[in-house]
């Protein structure tokens, strides 16, 4: 039996509200007791926290892996060392894996395969068409009961309405939540870049950002006739959060998330085709930057997501046209959120929000929240930490930063999973 004290901390828990001075106390794993009159009791292992913030551990709802089958851009590992390095504690993974993750058989064995290898929680989506292919869809009760914890064609967009139509009723028969990618694939086929006066001036090819809220506003439709549970991965665009706005203003069961990146960066950090900066949807507009800071401040956007997705580095020494799409982010996820706190934009409980207890109650997880009886999952956070992006220090596999060289404050001390200390920084690293 192994007991934890967590001293002097500064407890956050976004579910709850609570937001004190105080201690937490876990058991083999468990929360026993949180709270401002914790100052002493009986443990093991004893962790001061000298003054810094105690949240729950990171939720991140959106990692592309290389396993199975490209294990030299990712595997389960390393992408778990760069997340515990990042102070995310579960991970979610894509479906999008060679094979595809479209069969109980599969989803059980990346849940055994991160048992073995893996130092965080992973919980795989499986994919809602088989093969990706947006036209039959796959046995969604069999792979929930697989373990599968929402259907997802990762970053492709299912075009064939009637497909998408009877997928989203049946899973709504499950309880099942689709996660979807939104961008008209026939207008951005070939693109490379948003559509403006600077992708033209480079001559990269681009695509209208109207391809998002298209689908978007299709994909409301769908939900209107259905029911289901639906929420877009992530959005780009002011004009797709207007629309995800009166949605909700309607009460449909719709959510939606964005991704780290689309938070801090805009088209012009393309600079001279800097293909870390190829990302899927392409960075946007500053206009649509600022509006999903707002959309995250307002709480129209419910979670923010790293969008992690490790490439190898030929496949990025490409004509920007040409290189493929993706970034990493698990370990830059929290300082680019923690931006929104310090600028004013949010508070940190919000932002705190976004990241823990949100995307566990959608996927219908026991993390996420500081809890007697929860796991034990909690990172440490230094939230005035100076902090520079050097990609030589990144744990993932992968090297592929549009952050490189960029200044942040805040980021991760320690990392604990079901009470473990499972990564804890030291010196500058």
């Amino acid at each position: 039996m192994t007991r934890t004290l967590f001293l002097n901390a500064r407890l956050i828990d976004p579910k709850s509200g609570m937001d004190v001075k105080g201690g937490l106390l876990c058991e083999d794993g468990k929360i026993l007791d949180v709270g401002a009159h914790i100052s002493g009791a009986d443990a093991s292992q004893v962790v001061d926290c000298k003054g810094l913030v105690l949240a729950p551990g990171l939720i991140d709802m959106r990692v592309f892996t290389g396993e199975p089958g490209s294990e030299h851009r990712e595997t389960l590992a390393t992408a778990s060392d760069a997340a515990v390095a990042g102070g995310v504690t579960t991970i979610i993974v894509m479906p999008n894996t060679d094979p595809v993750i479209d069969e109980p058989s599969l989803v059980d064995f990346i849940r055994r395969r991160a048992e073995a290898t893996a130092k965080v929680r992973v919980h795989p989506m499986a994919a809602l068409t088989q093969h990706l292919a947006g036209e039959v869809m796959t046995e969604i009760g069999l792979l929930k009961e697989a373990g599968a914890v929402a259907f997802t064609d990762g970053d492709r967009t299912i075009a064939n309405t009637r497909v998408l139509r009877r997928a989203l009723s049946y899973t709504s028969a499950f309880d099942a939540l689709v996660v979807a990618h939104a961008e008209d694939p026939d207008l951005t086929k070939g693109a490379a870049a948003s559509e403006s006066e600077y992708a033209m001036r480079l001559g990269i090819p681009a695509a209208p950002a109207a391809a998002e809220v298209m689908i978007v506003e299709r994909d409301i439709r769908l939900v209107e006739l259905t029911g289901a549970r639906y929420h877009f991965a992530q959005i780009s665009t002011a004009a797709s959060l207007e629309a995800i706005a009166n949605a909700k203003a309607r009460g449909l069961p719709i959510t939606c998330g964005v991704s780290a990146h689309h938070l801090a960066l805009n088209e012009l950090d393309v600079g001279t085709y800097f293909t870390f900066m190829k990302v899927k949807p392409p960075l946007r507009s500053e206009a649509d930057r600022q509006a999903m800071v707002d959309g995250v401040a307002s709480g129209v956007i419910d979670v923010i997501v790293s969008s992690h997705d490790p490439q190898a580095a030929d496949t990025k020494r490409q004509p920007y046209a040409q290189a493929a799409f993706g970034a990493v982010g698990l370990e830059t996820l929290l300082p680019v959120a923690l931006g929104l706190y310090h600028d004013g934009k949010a508070e940190l409980a919000h932002v705190l929000k976004a990241l823990t207890c949100t995307p566990a109650k959608l996927l219908g997880l026991a993390s996420g929240k500081l809890e007697k009886g929860a796991p034990a999952d909690l990172v440490l956070i230094d939230t005035d930490a100076p902090y520079v992006v050097d990609p030589s220090m990144l744990h993932s596999r992968a090297r592929n930063t549009p952050f490189k060289g960029r200044k942040f404050q805040g980021r991760a001390v320690k990392t604990f999973v079901g009470g473990e200390c499972v990564f804890e920084r030291s010196g500058p690293k």
